[in-house]
C-alpha cells in the first residue's frame, strides 16, 4: 500500500537575497537552541520515525568521526579546519536538529579543495567508514572556477551518523558528485547537504541510498549566479522495516538557471518505507528558468509504503518551463505481458523491468566501476526478493 500527498508551501533557505517564512523550511541557524528536539508532529518530521534518530538529536552525547580514507591527486587538498572556519565556508546554516548537532559537536571538520582550472579525468574517491558508534562530521567541498572533476563519496560500515556538508561550485566549473550510502543494516544516518551552483556552472549529483536501518537526508540546492545548471538524480532500494527519506529543496534564486530532478526507488518487504519530498521555489528574480522534478516508486511486494510529495512554488510568470510528476505503483503489467509473450519467463521479465527502471539513473553516474557495482547491488536485492517468494 502507499500514500500520495501533495501540499504547496513557501520554502525558505537562508539567503542574502530574501528570507521566506515557511513551516516546511525553518530558518537556518547555527544556534542549537533554535532547533528543538523533534516530536514527530512538526511538518518536516511527520514522515520520520523520530525514535530511530533519537541518539542523533543528543548534543551532549560523546561522539567521534567516521574513518575517512582517500588518495587525492596533485593539486587537490584536504585540510582540517576549525568550527569557526567551517561556519565561514558553509553555504548555509543547519535547518534541522541533526544538522545543527553535527555542526556544533562534530568530531571532524575538513575542507576539500579542487583548484581553479583543474581538470581531473579520473574520479576522486573518498570512503567514510563507521565502526559502530556515534559519529558526527562536517565537511566542505570547494570546486574552483572552471575546474572539472568527478567526486565519489562512499559511506559504509555501521554507525549512528550525523552529517553536515556543503558543496561550493564556483563560476564555470563542472562537477559530477556521486554519494553512496552503502551502510550496514543497523546504521542510522541523518544529515543536511547544501549545494551552491556558480554562474554558468554545471553540477550533476547522484545520490544512492542502499543500506541502513534509517536514512534521512535534507538536500538543498541554490544558485550563486545566472546560467547555472543542476542535474540531481537519486536511487534507493528499501527492504522490510527500513526507512529511507530524501528531502530536496531547489531554490531558483537567480535568472536563467536550470534544474532537472529524477529520483527512483524500489521497495520490498513488510514495513519498508520510503519518503521523497521535492520542493522547487522560483523566486521573482528568477526569470527565464527551466525546471522539472520527478519521483517514481516501484512496489515489489505487499506491505510497503511510499510517500511522495512534490511541491512547486512560482513567483514569476517569466519562465521557460516548470513542472513535476510523481508515481507509485507495482510492475507495469503491459511491460511484463510484452516480455512474457516473447518467451521470457516471468521471473526474468520482472528482473528486466527493475533493471530498466533503475538503469536510466545508474547510467548517469558516468563512472563505469560504480555503475557496475550499482547494478550488482540491484541484482542482489532481486535475488533476495525471489528467495523470499520461493520460501513463501
Amino acid at each position: 500500500m502507499y500514500q500520495l500527498t501533495t501540499t504547496v508551501d513557501t520554502p525558505n533557505v537562508a539567503s542574502a537575497i530574501e528570507t521566506v517564512e515557511s513551516h516546511l523550511h525553518p530558518t537556518p541557524s547555527w544556534d542549537l537552541e533554535d532547533h528543538a528536539v523533534p516530536t514527530g508532529r512538526e511538518e518536516i518530521w511527520r514522515f520520520t520515525p523520530v525514535k530511530k534518530f533519537k541518539r542523533l538529536f543528543d548534543a551532549d552525547a560523546e561522539a567521534t568521526s567516521l574513518d575517512w580514507a582517500f588518495d587525492v591527486p596533485e593539486g587537490v587538498t584536504v585540510t582540517e579546519i576549525s568550527a569557526e572556519q567551517a561556519r565561514e565556508l558553509a553555504v548555509e546554516a543547519p535547518v534541522d536538529r541533526v544538522a545543527a548537532v553535527a555542526g556544533a559537536r562534530s568530531g571532524h571538520r575538513m575542507h576539500i579543495q579542487i583548484p581553479a582550472d583543474g581538470d581531473y579525468a579520473e574520479p576522486i574517491v573518498f570512503t567514510a567508514t563507521g565502526s559502530g558508534g556515534l559519529a558526527r562530521d562536517h565537511f566542505i567541498l570547494s570546486v574552483g572556477a572552471n575546474a572539472r572533476a568527478t567526486v565519489i563519496i562512499r559511506f559504509e560500515g555501521s554507525a549512528l551518523f550525523a552529517e553536515k556538508s556543503d558543496f561550493i561550485i564556483r563560476d564555470g566549473a563542472q562537477l559530477n558528485l556521486v554519494t553512496v550510502q552503502d551502510w550496514s543494516d543497523d546504521t542510522v544516518h541523518g544529515g543536511q547537504r547544501t549545494v551552491s551552483v556558480g554562474r554558468n556552472a554545471h553540477v550533476k549529483t547522484v545520490t544512492a541510498s542502499l543500506g541502513g536501518a534509517a536514512v534521512r537526508l535534507q538536500e538543498n540546492m541554490r544558485y550563486d549566479g545566472p546560467g547555472g545548471e543542476l542535474e540531481s538524480y537519486g536511487l534507493y532500494f528499501v527492504d522490510g522495516e527500513q526507512h529511507v527519506q530524501h528531502r530536496l529543496f531547489v531554490d531558483h534564486n537567480e535568472p536563467h538557471t536550470k534544474s532537472n530532478v529524477d529520483y527512483r526507488g524500489a521497495l520490498q518487504g513488510k514495513g519498508a518505507h520510503a519518503v521523497w519530498i521535492g520542493d522547487v521555489l522560483i523566486r521573482k528574480a528568477a526569470e527565464g528558468i527551466d525546471t522539472y522534478e520527478s519521483n517514481k516508486n516501484l512496489l515489489l511486494t505487499e506491505g510497503c509504503q511510499a510517500d511522495s510529495v512534490p511541491n512547486l512554488e512560482i513567483e514569476t510568470g517569466e519562465i521557460a518551463g516548470a513542472g513535476h510528476s510523481s508515481s507509485t505503483g507495482r510492475f507495469d503489467e503491459l511491460q511484463l505481458f510484452y516480455l512474457r509473450s516473447r518467451g521470457i519467463p516471468e521471473q526474468e521479465a520482472r528482473r528486466l523491468v527493475v533493471h530498466g527502471f533503475f538503469w536510466d539513473i545508474i547510467r548517469r553516474i558516468g563512472v563505469e566501476e560504480v555503475q557496475n557495482k550499482m547494478l550488482e547491488r540491484v541484482e542482489r536485492e532481486l535475488e533476495t526478493l525471489e528467495a523470499v517468494k520461493a520460501k513463501a
